[in-house]
């Protein structure tokens, strides 16, 4: 039998102001909604300009605690639309203690709880080990009115073992929290093809391999050299795109999933009944060189 669930996302654009991002993302909850939204999912720390691409102490500025001011008012949202949110915040936990955190609020306004990043970058334009220390909660699901779901945040996207394990662990869809985009310096446009290809093809291969489906969310805009590449989308459990999301503009979208279709994917293609978990033990290795 199916079961489907509407999901929203909501890729925009952000400026300086931090009240103003929070009222924009608030608008694109009610939006989606409006549009029979019970699921919506924010990008990656939406309250803000992307900082991390500078390493300046003033920018810690921004961290919050979570749960916190903007969970609450975000909670009050998700129970006025009767939606689940998923809200990436930047974390203050304590003096000199930071994390890249994405809180979930369920639709009846209730905070499940937060994951953090675990996987954090160190490249030209995204300095986040200078802002972020490394999650230490493990992987997460939480468990909602309408579908149980794994959280995961941008650096995550190119690894297939948070992926994995959160989908071992009963996720029946993947949200993926994104900030990422092309160097505005950068003259091939092969180059900005291949960067996108290679982001979006990662994330429905973990698609493919877990059998569940996979929502990425991205910004949009340009922000001190970069131009963020939305591109935002959702792919079932073999895969295939459901939704695309334009390079440009803002866009509040929803999509119509079933979650049932994990069960006939994995059911057609076993790869869960295939594993060979006695074989895996090297993955646990930095590196094979002894």
């Amino acid at each position: 039998m199916s079961k489907k669930v509407n999901i929203g996302l909501v890729q925009m654009s952000c400026s300086a102001d931090l009240d103003a991002n929070l009222e924009k993302a608030i608008a694109g909850i009610r939006e989606a909604a409006a549009k029979g939204a019970q699921i919506v999912c924010l990008q990656e720390l939406f309250r803000s300009l992307y900082f991390c691409d500078v390493e300046d102490h003033h920018n810690f500025s921004l961290a919050e605690a979570i749960p916190g001011p903007t969970t609450e008012r975000l909670g009050e949202i998700a129970r006025e639309t009767n939606t689940v949110v998923i809200a990436s915040l930047f974390e203050k936990r304590a003096a000199g203690l930071y994390h890249n955190t994405t809180a979930v609020l369920d639709a009846d306004g209730a905070y499940l709880g937060k994951y953090r990043k675990m996987h954090i970058p160190d490249d030209p334009g995204y300095y986040e080990k200078f802002y972020f220390t490394p999650g230490d909660l493990g992987y997460k699901v939480f468990e909602t009115k309408y579908a149980k779901i794994g959280v995961l945040i941008c650096w995550d996207q190119w690894y297939p073992e948070p992926a994995r394990i959160t989908s071992l662990m009963g996720a029946e869809i993947l949200f993926y929290p994104t900030a990422i985009g092309w160097d505005t310096e950068e003259t091939d446009p092969n180059v900005d093809e291949e960067q996108y290809s290679a982001w979006q093809t990662i994330q429905r291969s973990h698609a493919i391999a877990n059998g569940v489906h996979v929502v990425s969310v991205n910004r949009v805009g340009q922000e001190r050299g970069q131009k963020f590449w939305g591109g935002s989308f959702v792919a079932n459990p073999h895969g295939t795109l459901l939704y695309l999301a334009p390079h440009e503009g803002e866009v509040t979208h929803v999509q119509e999933i079933d979650l049932s279709l994990t069960d006939k994917y994995r059911t057609t293609w076993p790869y869960f009944r295939d594993r060979r978990i006695d074989s895996y033990q090297p993955i646990t290795k930095r590196y094979l060189d002894e």
